[in-house]
């Protein structure tokens, strides 16, 4: 049948699943919303600026496991997503962008709002197209949604000329993809796998260390199967938290720069370390080399670019996550690590996440409190901060998809738009979007398009009147230097709110915190935007240096627990010298890409 550029390109939408696009118009998408009034079953939302189109499909990808869409239009438009494409890129999220471009005969002439998206993203996105034959656009659209999806997630950007959109053609639907270039491996080598039976049999302090990989493989039945029969704790990185659930006895939280004492001192002294679906990322090993001295490594990952891109593996498995654990579940022993797990406990016992009762609000306090309010049945989007870090660190993840967060990128401002796009994903379900005072100022625009749609997400400000995070570096690295730090010249949030048709509320103190999230909650027809005062100068801990050792770490700790300095001097540290075996293969390695 005859359709245009425009009408073929939402009917590839619609058959690829689309139900929802976040976008903004502009002159080279016009043809293309002109023709959505036809497509009653694709809802589109109308953002207020193109990089909250963008974090918005990272929310609703992020909450759902689907390929997020967001639309904008050439030039501006186009670069306004440059932010969030670098956020899903680095985070293995899958969204479509779909920007216009200006007529075919004008680029490369610096047309009015033209600019060369597909150059500009390349290095920033999986893969990218600019569409001159519109006969190649349903391919094109299969394909993308194909590799977003696909092997290592992440976005694609799909660049259509005005004059490609509104060309007719004779439109014949794509059944099936096949990229002769693109075959990510997700079996995994039978051999390697029987390998890394044979070493979990003999490790006598294991960890498993989960990340967002684990998350996106819907893994987590998998992990949890192998963590009991191995009798090993488990740690997730700020991208995995969900894959494991935190009130299992198991569970060590969060591990790295921020996360809990007890994860890093496991991690630090363990024989095996096995890495699911996590890429070493600086946050988590701080000075690699010096990370696990003590343990042999087997690392599971589909990307084959990140085995050994930070440490050697002495077993490395190329592969979906959830099918190599499948497939190891099968040859793996139980077995049980008592003395192991008895010093856990001792550790956890000695250094628990603690947060001073004063009398005074505390950001943490707040995080605990949305989710006894919420049953921990919500999904809490978090911004980038203090906040951040104590909602992963209290918030206590039940289950996955239920911590959304900007992880690598570290994009304040992507708090908001991606609450909104998991509303949007999961009407179902309470969102909290944490925040801080400095990052909600950063998208606060989008605020409105809840209001438009009536979403009902409830804002949680902690406001300490500073940028917290970049203030506790200069406390703790630059003499209290508070350069360019002080945020009192904010906003009155509350009637910002009230301005954009929120509903809102302030909290000055712990007592009045339960109240406010419940009455929240009973608000069902507009967001919410809560402004809790919290404590001015508080800093997030535990905390390792940028670059350091576990040597490094600050605990804070209540008077009667157990000093650092005396657990370093105790009969449970492990000193120095005591070395891993050495690898076999170190000389050898085995080929990570290869198959059976």
């Amino acid at each position: 049948m005859k359709l245009t550029g425009s009408q073929a390109l939402l009917e590839c939408l619609k058959r690829e699943g689309v139900d929802t696009i976040f976008g903004y118009p502009g002159g080279a998408v016009i043809p293309i919303y002109d023709t959505l009034t036809q497509f009653p079953e694709i809802k589109h939302v109308l953002v207020r600026h193109e990089q909250g189109a963008g974090h918005m499909a990272e929310g609703y990808a992020l909450a759902t496991g689907k390929v997020g869409v967001c639309l904008a239009t050439s030039g501006p438009g186009a670069t306004n997503l440059v932010t969030p494409l670098t956020d899903a890129m680095m985070d293995s999220v899958p969204i479509v962008a779909i920007t216009g471009q200006v007529r075919t005969h004008a680029i490369g002439t610096d047309a009015f709002q033209e600019a060369d998206i597909t150059g500009i993203t390349m290095p920033i996105t999986k893969h990218n197209w600019l569409v001159r034959d519109v006969t190649k656009l349903p391919g094109i659209i299969a394909e993308a949604f194909h590799i977003a999806r696909s092997g290592r997630p992440g976005p694609v950007l799909i660049d259509i000329p005005r004059d490609v959109a509104e060309r007719q053609f004779d439109y014949t639907p794509v059944e099936g993809v096949e990229i002769p270039t693109y075959r990510p491996t997700t079996r995994g080598h039978v051999g390697q796998i029987k390998k890394a039976a044979e070493l979990i049999a003999q490790a006598e302090r294991p960890i498993l260390y989960v990340g967002g990989g684990a998350v996106y493989s819907g893994a987590e039945n998998e992990i949890l199967e192998l963590a009991e029969r191995i009798d090993t704790p488990v740690t997730t990185t700020l991208k995995g938290l969900g894959a494991f659930p935190e009130t299992h006895p198991l569970s060590l939280g969060m591990l790295g720069m921020h996360g809990t004492a007890y994860a890093n001192y496991a991690v630090s002294e363990c024989d095996l370390l096995i890495a699911v679906g996590a890429r070493f990322d600086d946050r988590v090993t701080g000075k690699a080399d010096e990370w696990v001295p003590r343990a042999q490594i087997i690392h599971i990952d589909i990307d084959p670019a990140e085995i050994g891109k930070v440490l050697t593996p002495d077993v490395p498995i190329v592969g979906d996550v959830k099918s190599i654990l499948t497939e190891l579940a099968k040859v793996v022993r139980p077995a049980q690590h008592p003395d192991w797990n008895a010093r856990v406990v001792q550790w956890k016992q000695d250094y628990p996440l603690h947060y001073p009762h004063d009398g005074v609000l505390h950001g943490q306090y707040v995080i605990e409190q949305i989710g006894e309010v919420s049953d921990h049945n919500g999904i809490v989007v978090t911004d980038v901060g203090q906040h951040q870090m104590w909602a992963a660190q209290f918030y206590k993840c039940r289950r996955p998809r239920q911590f959304v967060t900007s992880g690598g990128l570290g994009t304040m401002g992507f708090g908001l738009p991606a609450a909104i796009g998991a509303q949007f994903a999961r009407p179902d379900a309470p969102v909290f979007c944490v925040t801080g005072d400095g990052s909600i100022q950063m998208c606060i625009q989008e605020l409105m398009v809840a209001t438009v749609y009536k979403l009902p997400i409830k804002v949680c400000i902690l406001n300490n009147q500073y940028l917290g995070m970049v203030r506790q570096w200069q406390e703790l690295f630059h003499q209290s230097n508070y350069s360019q730090v002080d945020l009192e010249a904010s906003p009155d949030f509350v009637k910002l709110a009230e301005a954009y048709g929120a509903h809102a509320i302030r909290c000055f103190h712990p007592s009045g915190v339960k109240a406010a999230l419940e009455e929240a909650m009973t608000i069902t027809d507009r967001p919410t935007v809560l402004d809790f005062r919290i404590v001015k100068e508080e800093n997030v801990y535990p905390m390792i240096k940028s670059g350091g050792t576990i040597k490094d770490m600050v605990v804070q700790r209540p008077p009667d627990m157990v000093p650092l300095d005396s657990y370093m001097a105790s009969e449970t540290y492990m000193p120095d010298d005591e070395t891993r075996p050495a690898r076999e293969d170190e000389k050898t390695p085995v080929p990570v890409g290869e198959r059976e």
